[in-house]
């Protein structure tokens, strides 16, 4: 795709001074959403309505992607995906016949196509202004702090039985919904607390439940999500 230096154009008009910067880099990012990611992800919104179209998506909603995603995050994986839900969007689309009912069938999933670094930073920067969503989220609803990491594994395990759908390390934890020991890279954290206090908000027909946690509860899960990120660095 060939690109052009950023052009401004300037002029004046009585007293005031008016600027317009025409930049090819927003462009080229729409252009290639809708030529690479529009056939699997939804772009404009609104999530799924119902349990068939549910089941149909191939790849998560990016119409409020600049809510959820950490820009940083998105820039590198887009250049080196990684599969983040081990049995894709809809887990029962892709388990093998067979005595073992729970076992995933990786010949029926798609490698996500990776990016140039300048492609990768040019979609980077239309998705982070892809804001739906805005009123669930509150700003700094998120407070720094720490858990310890068996405080934080009890209590997603055994309290709220997270473990059952989520692997909290590879091959470690249910395999129906996406991995979380990225999530705390991944996600933005006033974004979680949003999300984990009322999945249905952002996707109605979702199949995470809401837990009904409290206040206190919302903040020590992100502690422990972002703990499990920061191990899985190391």
């Amino acid at each position: 795709m060939k690109r052009r230096p950023n052009l401004t154009i300037r002029f004046v008009a009585g007293t005031a001074l008016f600027s317009v910067v025409l930049t090819c880099a927003a462009a080229d990012g729409e252009q290639l959403l809708a030529s690479r990611c529009a056939g699997c992800h939804n772009l404009t919104g609104p999530a799924p309505a119902t349990l068939q179209a549910l089941w149909d998506r191939k790849g998560p909603d990016l119409f409020y992607a600049g809510n959820k995603y950490k820009a940083l995050w998105m820039q590198q994986w887009l250049q080196k995906p990684t599969r983040i839900r081990p049995a894709g969007m809809f887990y029962a689309a892709h388990i093998k016949p067979g005595p073992k009912s729970d076992e995933i069938d990786d010949a029926t999933l798609d490698k996500h196509p990776a990016l140039s670094p300048e492609d990768a930073k040019a979609v980077t920067a239309v998705l982070m202004q892809r804001k739906s969503g805005s009123d669930f989220v509150t700003a700094g609803a998120y407070t720094p702090g720490t858990i310890s990491s068996s405080t934080g594994e009890m209590m997603f395990d055994k309290f709220r039985g997270c473990l059952a759908c989520h692997e909290i390390e590879p091959g470690f934890g249910g395999l129906s919904g996406p991995e979380v020991y990225t999530a705390g890279a991944r996600l933005q954290e006033d974004y979680l607390i949003s999300y984990l206090r009322n999945p249905q908000a952002w996707d109605p027909k979702t199949f995470m439940p809401n837990k009904h946690l409290s206040d206190t509860d919302l903040q020590k899960l992100v502690h422990y999500l972002r703990l499990l990120s920061e191990e899985s660095e190391r």
